[in-house]
Parts: structure tokens; sequence; C-alpha cells
């Protein structure tokens, strides 16, 4: 059995997460804390190294967060890591506002899971993506900008609109945690094998 705490204070992603992970064998656990991380500035990767760094020296054990950017074709990668940001400034329209006037409304969903197994170690990135088209929003608005993303393989739903089992057969974050989950389960599997050679001499 693996485990890790799994740092945030979102619900909806901390539910994802479980809802993937639980698709698995079960062997892996996750429990969550929101801990207060420092924000920095930097590409996906630096800030998803940055967190985690913080996060496993303030909690002294494995732990695991995640960074999801929306980088649109049309302003070279922006808003990036910092959707949030601008999803709480502009909100699902002025997102579309954003590239009006501009041929492409192309962009990729990217999720970025960075692991640590305790303080001092170093850090392991798992990337996902996930590529579609923004577009004026459809369908509930409580998960962030899930209802202006349509992924090309949603079949023209909006992940708003795509039920939970649908959205995380084909999700930025889906796809980044089964790396993990893979990574988590090949390192469970060698220390049982190693535990198993000690005990045989």
């Amino acid at each position: 059995m693996t485990s890790f705490v799994f740092v945030t204070g979102n619900a909806n992603k901390l539910k994802e997460v479980k809802a993937i992970l639980a698709a698995g064998d079960g062997s892996i656990q996750v429990t969550s804390k929101a801990v207060d991380v420092p924000e920095v500035q930097g590409t996906t990767q630096e800030v998803a190294i940055a967190k985690v760094k913080a996060a496993a020296e303030e909690l002294g054990t494995a732990c695991v967060t995640e960074d999801t950017a929306l980088c649109f074709e049309a302003l070279g990668g922006l808003p990036g890591p910092y959707i949030k940001d601008f999803l709480a400034k502009l909100g699902h329209e002025g997102l579309n506002t954003l590239l009006e006037g501009f041929p492409s409304t192309k962009a990729t969903a990217l999720c970025t899971f960075a692991y640590s197994s305790g303080p001092g170690s170093e850090p392991i990135l798992f990337e996902g993506r996930t590529e579609g088209n923004i577009v004026p929003a459809k369908g509930p608005g409580h998960f962030g900008w899930d209802p202006i993303f349509a992924p090309i393989e949603g079949e023209g739903l909006t992940y708003a609109e795509m039920d939970g089992v649908a959205k995380n057969k084909i999700s930025h974050r889906y796809r980044a945690l089964e790396k993990l989950r893979i990574y988590l389960s090949e390192k469970a599997e060698k220390q049982t094998e190693s535990k198993w050679k000690g005990l045989m001499g």
C-alpha cells in the first residue's frame, strides 16, 4: 500500500483525484491537507517544484502538489499557470474576449503533479495534456474554467458538460495522475521485492 498527502484545499480537485485513483487497483491511498505554500513566478515546472518542496518541508512526509495551466495558442501559451488569476479577474466571458481578433481558439490544458517522497528529496514531475478549444461558456460553472474548454476528444462538449467518468478518461488531470499512479505502483513493487529478498537472505 502506497500513500501520500495531496496538498489542496480544492474539494473538486480532491474528488477527481480520488475517483481516478479508485479506478486503479486500489493500492494507492490519498489524504489531503491544505498547506499555505509560496506562489512563485516562473514556468509551470518551476512553480510545481517550488511548491512541492515547500509542502514536503511543512508536512514532513511524502506529498503531491498539482498545478494546472490553460495555454492559449494565440497568446503564446498565456495565461498558462496564471489561469486562476486571469479567471478571477476576467471571468469566462473575459477569457473568450482575449481571443477576439485572433485566428485560433486552440488551447492546451496542462496538469503537472509534483511528487516528493519527503523533506530534502528531489521532486519528480508528471505532466498530462489535453488539446481543445476555448468556447463560450457552456455547462455548470462551479469548477474553474471547465465551461469554456472543449476538448477535441469531447465530441463538442465542454469539460463542464461532460459527466465525471467521461471527463476523467481524457482530462489533463487524469493523464498526469495516471503517470504518477504507475510510478508509485512500480515503486511499491520494488520495495516489496527488496523486503522479501531481505527476509529470504
